[in-house]
């Protein structure tokens, strides 16, 4: 006779046998392993052979990239990656944001003692396969991938599944898989934002005319074809506008880092500080939403080489406002993120 097992002594028994490890794997887009012109070609030839990032991967595109780009771009950017630098860890602040996102967010989740914290970067190092392996190799039957991007875009939060979809399949055990969401017009990101602005803004000796948030650009047909990130970006800044009680004229939108000739989202932020410095703006503070962690895109092209755009121009004083990175604010809005996307699982 089969013996009669109570309720919630089953229910305790499925709850034992669940209790694998589970593993979270944040991610962010990637930087050279080196600010040298080969640290750079290598990282820009993986990045910029991605048909999520340039679509067109054909023939002229590829003599492009490996007949000019790859020989005359490197050397450049790496002398913009240099003015960055973390030259004590000698590494990128993307790297360094990164990997402090991740012990943070393991230090305060540790009441959960079966969860297994790592991080990556979709291009470079450390890569998607080498995090997955690793918690893997920790017990974890279980993955909840992060893409540290607020807004979605393909050319983002789809390349890092894409890329997690190819390290799976070619696995015969494979973890049961789970992604987190966008998160651009979450309460807990919006609330930090606001933070991070007010605390900041009373740092300033002066007080901003104007507040300019610079998502970073993509091309214009991208969204023609449906890809959800222009809305997405608009929708942070309506709710950011909401959140500080200020309108479209005290809070603007603009796009950051064109690249190639086809038309990209606008406003642009360079046309954008020239523009409002010859119409006689002279104090501006520019924050970067899109943007989970400071990067290249930020502390050298917004910070060092618009700042110059707008002084050049006229402008006086230019702020330059760091992203949430892993400030007590950030923290909490990827505590939360990965917290409620963990449901059932812990």
């Amino acid at each position: 006779m089969t013996a009669v097992v109570p309720i919630e002594q089953a229910k305790l028994a499925a709850a034992e046998n669940r209790a694998e490890r589970v593993g979270v794997l944040l991610v962010n887009l990637g930087t050279p392993d080196t600010a040298d012109a080969k640290g750079v070609r290598i990282y820009l030839k993986e990045f910029l052979s991605d048909a999520r990032v340039i679509e067109d991967q054909g023939l002229r595109w590829k003599l492009i990239l490996n007949g000019i780009i790859l020989r005359v771009r490197p050397a450049r950017k790496a002398r913009d990656y240099l003015k960055i630098w973390n030259t004590e860890k000698n590494e990128s602040p993307l790297k360094t944001i990164t990997r402090s996102q991740s012990d943070k967010l393991a230090r305060s989740i540790a009441d959960h003692d079966h969860i297994e914290v790592d991080w990556a970067m979709r291009y470079g190092n450390p890569s998607i396969r080498a995090g997955i392996e690793a918690l893997i190799a920790r017990g974890c039957d279980r993955l909840l991938v992060v893409p540290l991007y607020p807004q979605y875009s393909a050319a983002t939060s789809a390349t890092v599944c894409d890329e997690v979809f190819r390290v799976l399949a070619r696995m015969r055990a494979q973890p049961t898989l789970r992604v987190t969401p966008p998160y651009y017009d979450d309460p807990d990101y919006i609330e930090a934002l606001a933070v991070s602005i007010d605390a900041h803004l009373k740092t300033l000796p002066f007080q901003p005319e104007l507040i300019v948030a610079s998502f970073h650009g993509m091309p214009q047909k991208y969204v023609d074809k449906g890809d959800p990130y222009q809305a997405q970006c608009i929708a942070t800044t309506e709710a950011l506008r909401k959140r500080m009680g200020l309108d479209a004229s005290k809070l603007l939108l603009t796009f950051q880092s064109r690249f190639g000739f086809d038309e990209w989202l606008k406003p642009y932020t360079d046309k954008t500080m020239e523009r409002l410095a010859k119409e006689g703006l002279r104090r501006i503070a520019v924050i970067t939403p899109g943007f989970s962690a400071d990067c290249l895109e930020t502390l050298e092209e917004i910070a060092q080489e618009n700042a110059e755009i707008f002084k050049h121009n006229g402008g006086e004083q230019f702020a330059f406002i760091p992203c949430l990175n892993d400030s007590d604010p950030g923290m909490d809005v990827i505590r939360q993120l990965v917290l409620r996307e963990l449901q059932g699982w812990i």
